[in-house]
């Protein structure tokens, strides 16, 4: 199982026991200790995880932190825990002495469904006011997911992560500014549109008031058309496309099975197919291998409810599987799935699809000669 299979399942057990968790210790148990080991670290290997680590400053308080993940002897990530029905407004404090006292570059305050990752971009050793990442176990994103990967034990670099954690402070914090200003204007928001729209005369108090909620309602109606113009696109795409294949004939060497639309994006209410940023992520990959022996634009996709299929002129060259615990594939008329644990893995069977698009061809060539 791959790291996003992982959290993805971790996030429905938080989801399932949440209610049911009574105590700290157990929040620890049913969430953090599972989340650490997702992490790629043994929580009972003294060299990579420490519990109850010390972090007193002045040696006299016995203060210490409930995890500390560890690399090369040295601290690389505090984990301070609470239960999980706590409110993590009312421990920050706490967690600013732990991360003084330590050599660590990054902490974490955690209840087992929210995690809030801090460091020291501002001041040196001074554990920053606000988190620049903050990950709810039940309202997960892909963009979460490919955040907590950076932490994880094979991928960990701290000058990689400290550089994301810069970006991701001022990006979150200027996302929290638009939304206040989309959803209650600011008067000096509102004055950056009047003075570029109104010309009448001096903005006043009174040409704000004018012009706070027509900004707002802007706001509203230029987003409104982006979703809109993105929806029209994706029902555009979604119509089903003929294909060179004439589905009314039956070719003798192909199965009319075989003979499927070309790949389109599906977004049919009634089917309720959807298509993934990972099968469009595969698909590039399969299109990137076979660029040199093809021109990519007529390789294409079609989605159904429990596979994804990549053609050429309707002729599949291979199908994919992606469960949510287990992705396949499978190679043109091998009738077995081969097992991959990421999508990077296609990259493993460049010569398999090689082959695969050449027997799509072969089958292409014949069924068009007998048809003519």
């Amino acid at each position: 199982m791959d790291f996003k299979d992982t959290i993805k399942q971790l996030s429905e057990r938080v989801s399932k026991l949440n209610e049911s968790i009574m105590t700290e210790e157990a929040t620890k148990n049913a969430f953090i200790m599972p989340m650490i080991t997702a992490l790629g670290y043994d929580v009972f290997d003294p060299f990579e995880v420490v519990p109850e680590m010390d972090c007193d400053l002045i040696k006299k308080k016995g203060e210490k932190i409930d995890y500390a993940i560890m690399k090369d002897g040295e601290p690389i990530l505090l984990i301070e825990c609470k239960h999980c029905k706590q409110d993590l407004d009312l421990h920050d404090t706490q967690l600013q002495k732990y991360f003084v006292a330590s050599k660590s570059r990054f902490c974490v305050l955690t209840n087992g469904i929210e995690y809030r990752f801090y460091s020291d971009l501002d001041k040196p050793n001074i554990m920053d006011v606000k988190p620049f990442l903050c990950i709810n176990m039940l309202d997960l994103s892909e963009t979460d997911i490919e955040q907590l990967k950076k932490f994880h034990k094979s991928y960990y670099n701290e000058n990689e992560v400290l550089s994301t954690a810069n970006e991701l402070k001022y990006t979150t914090e200027i996302k929290s500014i638009l939304n206040n200003e989309f959803d209650s204007p600011s008067q000096d928001f509102v004055r950056l549109f009047a003075k570029q729209s109104y010309t009448t005369g001096q903005i006043t108090s009174r040409v704000i008031d004018m012009f706070t909620p027509l900004v707002k309602k802007s706001i509203t109606s230029v987003i409104n058309d982006i979703i809109s113009d993105r929806l029209k696109n994706a029902i555009k795409n979604g119509e089903e496309v003929k294909t060179e294949t004439d589905k009314e004939s039956k070719p003798t060497i192909e199965n009319e099975s075989e003979i499927l639309p070309a790949g389109v994006v599906y977004m049919n209410k009634e089917t309720g197919i959807v298509t993934t940023q990972e099968e469009i992520d595969a698909f590039n990959i399969v299109r990137s291998i076979l660029r040199e022996n093809i021109d990519v634009s007529r390789i294409q996709y079609t989605d159904y409810k429990t596979l994804f299929q990549i053609n050429i002129s309707g002729f599949y060259i291979c199908k994919l599987y992606f469960g949510e615990r287990v992705k396949r594939i499978m190679f043109r008329r091998e009738k077995e799935w081969t097992e991959i644990k990421t999508i990077d893995d296609i990259f493993k069977y460049s010569d398999k699809l090689k082959e695969s698009l050449n027997k799509a061809e072969e089958a292409l060539s014949n069924y068009t000669n007998n048809k003519n």
